[in-house]
């Protein structure tokens, strides 16, 4: 499926910078070569901010989101035998891969600001419909964004003023901003559906909504309830309940209005990348397996996605040697506490194996495509020689399906319908929503599992019979469980995934961090704490200096262990 066959321009939007494409409107609404003055609509220009900020080009999403993201939020780990790196990567800060990040999403300023200039009054594109989705989008972008990042430019990027060295906006400005956007979105669109007729209507250049202008609506509120609960507590907070208030009083995104889009199997993957491209085409050192919380929730209370998700492990004979003494003096007397505790994750796992202690080496056999054992998040790189890709799971067909071989693939998730009924629930939970929490949180569950065509009949018997799907137990106990079911929910959305952990605490496990230095590697983290965001740019040191020193006199410094404010 190509994704991209609606337009003819939407390659063009990368090209184009701000001045220049705003100079030669008129030129291309003139020139019958160009595009002629019929043909023109915001519909052409807008597909590309659906989808970039989604699905980067390979280089970023390689860089930002499995080496930091996605095994930040503790679904993939590297480290394995045989791997290029240790699982420390992207633990310890590394400029390239952070910068790629950084890049991205800054790279992203002029496409947003293109649009909201194109559709505004006055605008080459008028259509203040038209102009709300915009609004919406960057609302979702710039909280993605802040998120990451923490304190960004905000308010000055798209002052009227010409500003070339923008300030850094608190993260609560920021919310309040984005929130203020939403609601005037929300406003304009009132009851309307679509965005016009003919050219005017987005149809399905939308390749989110098909142009449904209600369910945009549904999506802002649902963005808007998640930030303010996500606000809910941090210093100086006073607008958040009122923002809940008002998102719980209107209407949510509702069953199978998940904001999805459907991965590109054909398009280059130099413009629009998968987690495919990446397992593919970079060969065996580059491949992951998935994390051991996530497999474990999933095998433990007997989830349907289970194998969604996953593949089982590989198994086959594994020789597990211990070093020489003379040569790795500390690997040949580590060695028995580091096997010791690969043989407690297998059992911990129930697996099926056998050990075999030989004295300087363990021979394992484990059957093939049986077990499900997950990788313990953020091993020491001197663990590698331990750890055959065998012992682990990997990731299902589903996320790393390659282009152009036929298949199917999960899509790449930009708002769940699951989140609206979690945070539906949370707010019953804690008394500041109406609603049964129960049958909200069970609906989020159902939403969570039909993005992954598990079937109906498979989630009514985890529904009726795991005690995971059920809120019985104390308050915190019941917020631990809507956290993971959230976290679970975000499986290949790393940076959301990432944002749960940080802000709930769960998986306690994860949130925690690492501590035992002689199985785990605490990266350039303080006492192995868990990363809480990622560093700016290194460009900006020198072309911003002064906002970036603010920026980082107010926040915190600009390291990985800072934490957000909405986490401390």
């Amino acid at each position: 499926m190509n994704i991209l066959h609606k337009t003819t321009l939407v390659g063009l939007m990368t090209s184009l910078t701000l001045g220049a494409c705003t100079s030669n409107f008129e030129e291309m609404n003139t020139n019958p070569n160009l595009i002629g003055e019929d043909d023109a609509s915001a519909k052409y220009f807008l597909t590309e901010l659906m989808i970039r900020p989604y699905i980067p080009a390979r280089y970023a999403y390689w860089r930002a989101n499995i080496i930091h993201t996605d095994r930040y939020a503790g679904h993939f780990t590297f480290g394995q035998n045989g791997n290029w790196w240790s699982d420390e990567l992207g633990y310890s800060y590394n400029v390239a891969y952070t910068d790629a990040a950084w890049d991205h999403y800054n790279g992203l300023l002029g496409t947003v600001k293109q649009l909201l200039d194109f559709t505004q009054p006055g605008g080459a594109f008028e259509n203040e419909l038209t102009h709300a989705v915009v609004l919406i989008l960057k609302s979702h972008y710039f909280q993605l964004y802040t998120d990451t990042f923490g304190m960004i430019p905000y308010s000055d990027v798209f002052s009227d003023e010409d500003i070339s060295l923008p300030k850094f906006d608190t993260q609560k400005e920021i919310y309040m901003g984005i929130i203020a956007d939403l609601d005037a979105a929300m406003a304009a669109i009132g009851d309307n559906t679509t965005t016009g007729d003919a050219l005017e209507n987005l149809g399905d250049n939308d390749v989110i909504y098909g142009g449904d202008l209600q369910k945009w609506k549904r999506f802002a509120n649902t963005l808007k309830l998640k930030m303010a609960m996500r606000a809910q507590g941090a210093e100086g907070d006073d607008f958040s309940q009122a923002a809940i208030n008002e998102a719980l009083a209107a209407p949510l995104l509702e069953e199978g209005e998940s904001a999805l889009i459907p991965k590109d199997l054909e398009i280059s993957q130099w413009d629009y990348s998968t987690y495919g491209d990446i397992w593919h085409n970079f060969g065996a050192g580059s491949d992951w397996t998935v994390g051991e919380e996530l497999v474990s929730f999933l095998r433990d209370n007997n989830d349907p996605r289970l194998d969604q998700y996953v593949k089982p492990s590989e198994g086959g004979e594994f020789t597990l040697t211990r070093p020489d003494q003379a040569e790795d003096e500390e690997g040949y007397t580590l060695f028995p506490k580091r096997t010791n505790f690969l043989k407690e994750v297998f059992d911990e796992a129930g697996a099926t194996y056998t050990w075999d202690d030989q004295g300087d080496a363990i021979v394992i056999n484990m059957p093939e495509n049986t077990n499900y054992i997950g990788q313990p998040v953020r091993l020491s790189g001197e663990m590698s020689q331990l750890l055959p890709f065998g012992f682990f799971c990997k990731p299902s067909d589903m996320v790393i399906q390659q282009k152009n071989q036929g298949g199917s693939a999960t899509p790449e998730t930009v708002l769940l319908s699951a989140e609206s009924y979690f945070l539906q629930a949370e707010a019953a939970l804690r008394g500041i929503g109406s609603g049964d929490a129960q049958e909200l949180y069970q609906m989020g569950i159902k939403e969570a599992m039909r993005v992954w065509s598990v079937d109906d009949a498979a989630i009514d018997t985890y529904l009726a019979e795991e005690p995971m799907a059920q809120l019985n137990g104390t308050m915190e106990e019941n917020l631990e469980k809507l956290a993971i079911q959230r976290w679970i929910a975000h499986y290949t959305d790393g940076y959301e995934a990432w944002a749960i952990v940080r802000d709930t605490g769960y998986p306690a496990s994860l949130a925690a961090g690492v501590s035992d230095y002689e199985l785990y590697g605490p990266g350039t983290i303080t006492a192995g704490g868990y990363p809480q965001r990622l560093r700016y740019g290194s460009s900006l040191q020198a072309s911003n200096p002064e906002n970036y020193g603010d920026a980082n006199s107010i926040q915190g410094p600009d390291m990985q262990g800072t934490k957000l404010w909405w986490a401390k």
